[in-house]
């Protein structure tokens, strides 16, 4: 039987990456999920042929050239629900993830999974034995791990768009200032979130999920070369080097190993000097509550729930650069000694905890 998947979040930069290794590998796509990006979904359709597609808005349901379009998170449940494919890969942006990754667990099915916030809002009630990380900080742990005893590990972060700017500087960046990355293109969230250190927050909750442990921390690396190091029970440490190119994880999550190049190898001579700093609070607010959050990882609900609002803030003018954290954090500690126990929970907390930051 031919390999098929699932692929939310098709028009994105994982879903791209994703659907060239589904090429080069001849795997089917069995299934196209989209936000507003129609046009692009329409060269998608005519280059896959997938059996249905789901859209963001009923408003663009015409424009797509499919004869079943599903619109909405109920569009994408029945898409996962009525699936043969046994991998759902997942890379929808921000707490619409959620459901989906929830959906395909409770099926049985494998998630491929790039929607950090799937784990950050729930990773306590997902069985983490379906979870494959596309992300290349996870990804990098794994490959390093190898089963042995650890002590600590580590992901990297660039720094984000204002790691050379002064701190009166950034006070009054812009929306459009925070989206230019030094390092590569991602999307708005993403990369605000890489400006803010919020992303890095996020992955360290996912590490502790998926390794089993809050001994882990982050260290800023600007080149974007080591992506993951790890400090064994021995003494030692390991780094994993390669390029910024998401096609390697993704290989792995789809095919289980990898025997031939996906990657060019790192021209170790052309890297010339590497160095790591640390990521300081008064250029990352949000970081001030790293060991709170990793004793209490079940407030990851709270953070990215006050975190999708501020974003959204700043992107309306509402708010400076470091309004965000300031909304974020007030918001997490207002709602710190929330302990959720089912999704259900979950739900409600993300609601009340939305509804409390937008009046911030």
């Amino acid at each position: 039987m031919k390999e098929s998947i699932v692929l939310l979040g098709s028009t994105g930069s994982i879903g791209v990456n994703t659907l060239a290794v589904a090429k080069h590998y001849n795997i089917e796509v069995e299934a196209l999920v989209a936000g507003n990006n129609i046009d692009l979904l329409n060269e998608q359709i005519a280059a896959f042929s997938p059996k249905t597609v789901a859209i963001a808005r009923e408003k663009d349901k015409a424009r797509v050239n499919h004869s079943d379009v599903r619109v909405g998170t109920e569009g994408i449940l029945s898409i996962i629900e009525e699936s043969q494919s046994p991998t759902i890969v997942n890379a929808l942006v921000g707490y619409a993830g959620l459901a989906p990754t929830l959906k395909a667990t409770r099926l049985g099915k494998k998630v491929a999974l790039a929607n950090k916030e799937s784990l950050v809002v729930a990773g306590e009630f997902i069985d983490m034995s379906l979870i494959t990380p596309i992300d290349s900080e996870h990804f990098g742990l794994w490959y390093l791990l190898n089963n042995r005893p650890f002590r600590k590990l580590y992901i990297t972060a660039s720094g984000g768009a204002f790691r050379e700017w002064e701190i009166e500087e950034m006070k009054t960046a812009t929306f459009a200032d925070a989206l230019k990355h030094p390092n590569w293109s991602m999307g708005d969230k993403i990369t605000v979130d890489s400006a803010t250190m919020t992303n890095k927050l996020f992955e360290l909750l996912e590490a502790k999920w998926l390794f089993g442990t809050a001994d882990v921390d982050a260290l800023i690396e600007k080149k974007s070369i080591v992506h993951a190091l790890v400090e064994f029970v021995d003494g030692s440490t390991t780094a994993h080097f390669a390029g910024v190119d998401m096609k390697l994880p993704i290989a792995f999550a789809l095919k289980g190993e990898v025997t031939e190049p996906i990657l060019s190898p790192v021209d170790l001579l052309g890297i010339g000097e590497l160095s790591f700093a640390p990521i300081e609070e008064h250029r990352y607010p949000i970081w001030s509550i790293k060991s709170h959050l990793l004793a209490h990882p079940h407030l990851g609900v709270v953070l990215n729930a006050a975190n999708e609002v501020a974003i959204e803030a700043f992107k309306k003018g509402q708010c400076g650069f470091f309004g965000m954290s300031k909304i974020v954090l007030d918001a997490y500690r207002h709602f710190e000694d929330v302990v959720p126990s089912s999704i259900e929970d979950i739900i409600t907390i993300d609601k009340e905890v939305r509804t409390y930051a937008m009046k911030r």
